[in-house]
């Protein structure tokens, strides 16, 4: 294929002593004329390419049918009404809607009017406890900025102020007004969608005041990294206060009396170390209840008495088991606990003290999610979902311990058609990782049938099984859809996370490569008909997966990928993720880092798998230019006979709020690659 002629440079940058050329470094710079420029040629060539693919108009259209289906969200109840989102099933957002008893639920937040282009997402919303507010940020065109607007719930009357450069923050009422946090306003000449951000500080805002009126509520000029959030407990009693140092995987825990006109103003520390998560999920009297991986790789729950926060006063509540505490709510009078086992959901009702109470019944081998409430609630809304079983929303009564259907989509998919089973294989170090193998039931296993690969294997999460209508197009059409749970994932507690992090990297590698090869002995499929995909960090896997082992696959699939491991950090808030990779500051990390470095391991005459590089320009999380880069040195590299190609979607971002026009498009077009790379022909509708 002849691609875009893409100019090269003379920078190096030197690391202890080793010289790194970047010959690419300008497409660093969004907004030159230049870079764009470029991205316009480069799809040209993809959207070239991709028009010529026969069967994709028919991917296009049966996606587009399917995913014309009524979902809905995990209701909230607010005062005496319930609060749920809704998509008719091709609005680009869903609509939030409020609902009173039996009357029919009006319009409280339509995001397709956020813009013309369906590009607006809400971001976040928090309604106040006298049910009298809404506080809701929005998101345009996927940055992670927020704006803040706030709504008065008894007139449906906008409130005049607006709160900008708002990032890594929600929104926690008190009183008159709701804390955040928020950065100051990039200055005329920084870049606002990959500049480096610093110094996230806490404010208060009062209703019916603007923005430079807020109140600082803590900063620390010291530190220029970390993250400073806060919340306040359903009681408006205590104020938390969650710090991180940018460096170090956890959080302090710092609390403040709110009642208490002696604590008001003075922080106590709960938790001192960064080192470990912690969070509160709530309060018991005068005692804060502390979710936590303190002294418990698979967490556990303590009551700890501000007045006496040492260790020695801490009262366990729920202590840690073998299973992963994945989650844990306070509602009704209860602590409604989400273990995993397996990476499949279990919940368990406890009292407040931790007395076992009962297990909620799930409908199958899957993942359930919500359980949230006031304290004074006596039945809440969870969904449930798995593979091939479209989202449900129950509704649970917590004292009968009774699930009911709520709303259950009508989708043209009939789960009984297919199967899902679980795997253990050995790693390469012998690790028995995990994976889910779904496909239609009964298919052979011919060695050669499609299979999509999907991984992620980093920072603590949890891949557990959860319906896709993208995906099923895949399986409807008698692909194979495998799940492996990686180290650097949350599946198996702290101790699996960090057989994944920083210096230990190379094992999701490793792992990944493992459940390839799994797939192919056990002949699922075979190196023609098999695809390798991750996003943002699952990216990185792909990126260096691929370069490691260019002979494994098919098709590779780098989504909005961490690709340059020397510089990412120098983006935003990339040196977030400092703790999971390491940075190129330090000389051990760096050796480490340019091991698996996509970017810098692409060796030129290499025969690469036809490649998918996928990003968006306003995604300023993991910045556009590490696909930029990876993908013009993949092209001046790639010696093999297979197409390597950027699709770069315009005004959209990371992922989240993404239109479903855009994904219906992004999703038409993966898959057609990948057909037509593997040389089949989608059979079905």
């Amino acid at each position: 294929m002849h691609y875009p002629h893409t100019r090269k440079t003379d920078v190096t940058d030197t690391y202890f002593g080793t010289s790194i050329p970047d010959p690419y470094r300008w497409l660093e710079s969004l907004d030159s004329a230049e870079t764009k420029a470029w991205v316009a040629a480069e799809n040209e060539v993809t959207f070239g390419y991709l028009s010529q693919i026969s069967f994709r108009d028919r991917i296009r259209t049966r996606l587009t049918d399917s995913w014309n289906y009524e979902r809905y969200g995990v209701p909230e109840q607010v005062g005496d009404e319930w609060v749920f989102a809704k998509n008719d099933g091709l609005q680009n957002q869903a609509v939030i809607y409020r609902q009173r008893g039996p009357e029919e639920p009006r319009v409280l937040l339509d995001p397709n009017q956020f813009s013309v282009e369906g590009t607006t997402a809400l971001a976040g919303m928090e309604f106040s406890n006298d049910h009298r507010f809404l506080a809701y940020a929005t998101s345009s065109g996927g940055s992670d900025w927020n704006q803040v607007r706030i709504l008065d719930l008894a007139t449906d009357a906008l409130l005049p102020e607006t709160l900008d450069w708002v990032k890594v923050s929600g929104t926690s009422w008190a009183g008159n007004g709701f804390y955040y946090s928020r950065y100051d306003a990039p200055g005329p000449e920084e870049d606002k969608l990959a500049g480096k951000n610093e110094f996230h500080k806490v404010y208060f805002h009062r209703l019916n005041t603007p923005q430079a009126a807020d109140e600082l509520v803590y900063e620390n000029p010291e530190m220029p990294l970390g993250f400073r959030i806060v919340g306040v407990t359903e009681d408006e009693r205590f104020l938390i206060l969650s710090l991180t140092d940018g460096v170090s995987d956890g959080n302090r825990l710092l609390v403040r009396d709110l009642t208490d006109p002696a604590q008001a103003t003075t922080w106590t520390t709960l938790i001192a170390s960064y080192e470990f998560d912690n969070s509160v999920i709530g309060n018991v009297g005068g005692e804060v209840l502390v979710y936590t991986n303190y002294r418990a790789a698979n967490y556990r729950v303590v009551r700890i008495d501000p007045s006496q926060p040492q260790e020695a006063h801490w009262h366990d509540v729920l202590p840690e088991t073998p299973n992963k505490l994945e989650s844990v709510s306070q509602v009704g009078g209860r602590l409604v606990a989400g273990y995993l086992h397996d990476a499949r959901s279990q919940v368990q009702v406890y009292s407040e003290a931790g007395a076992f109470q009962h297990e909620v019944q799930l409908p199958a081998i899957g993942t359930a999610s919500g359980f949230g409430g006031r304290c004074d609630a006596t039945e809440v809304y969870y969904a449930f979902t798995s593979f091939t079983y479209p989202t449900t929303i129950y509704r649970y009564d917590l004292a009968a311990n009774i699930s009911t259907v709520f709303r259950a989509p009508q989708v043209d998919v009939n789960p009984h058609d297919y199967e899902t089973h679980q795997v253990f294989y050995p790693s390469k170090d012998g690790t028995r990782v995990p994976m889910f193998i779904v496909h239609k039931r009964g298919v052979e296993r011919t060695g050669r049938t499609p299979t999509y690969l999907y991984a992620y294997g980093g920072f603590n999460v949890s891949l557990t099984p959860g319906f896709s209508v993208a995906r099923m197009l895949w399986l409807e059409n008698g692909g194979i859809l495998a799940i492996p749970n990686l180290r650097g994932g949350g599946e198996y507690g702290e101790a699996w996370h960090q057989a994944g992090m920083t210096p230990h990297k190379q094992n999701v590698f490793d792992d990944f490569i493992a459940a390839a090869e799994y797939l192919k002995t056990n002949r699922y499929t075979d190196t023609q008909h098999l695809a390798i995909a991750g996003g943002s960090n699952g990216g990185l896997l792909v990126g260096a997966v691929m370069t490691q082992r260019p002979d494994l696959c098919r098709v590779a699939l780098p989504a909005v990928g961490v690709l340059d491991m020397l510089r990412y950090h120098t983006f935003t808030i990339g040196w977030n993720w400092a703790p999971e990779y390491g940075t190129s500051e330090d000389e051990a990390q760096f050796h480490n880092l340019l091991a698996f470095s996509p970017l810098h391991n692409l060796k030129p005459g290499t025969a690469y798998p036809a490649t998918l590089i996928t990003t968006a320009d306003h995604d300023d999380r993991v910045v556009p230019a590490h696909s930029f880069k990876f993908a013009a040195a993949l092209q001046a590299a790639n010696a093999g006979p297979h197409p390597t190609l950027i699709r770069v979607d315009v005004n959209a971002g990371h992922g989240a709020g993404k239109s479903t026009k855009l994904l219906i498009e992004e999703w038409a077009d993966v898959w057609s690659f990948c057909y037509a790379n593997m040389g089949v022909t989608p059979d079905s509708h």
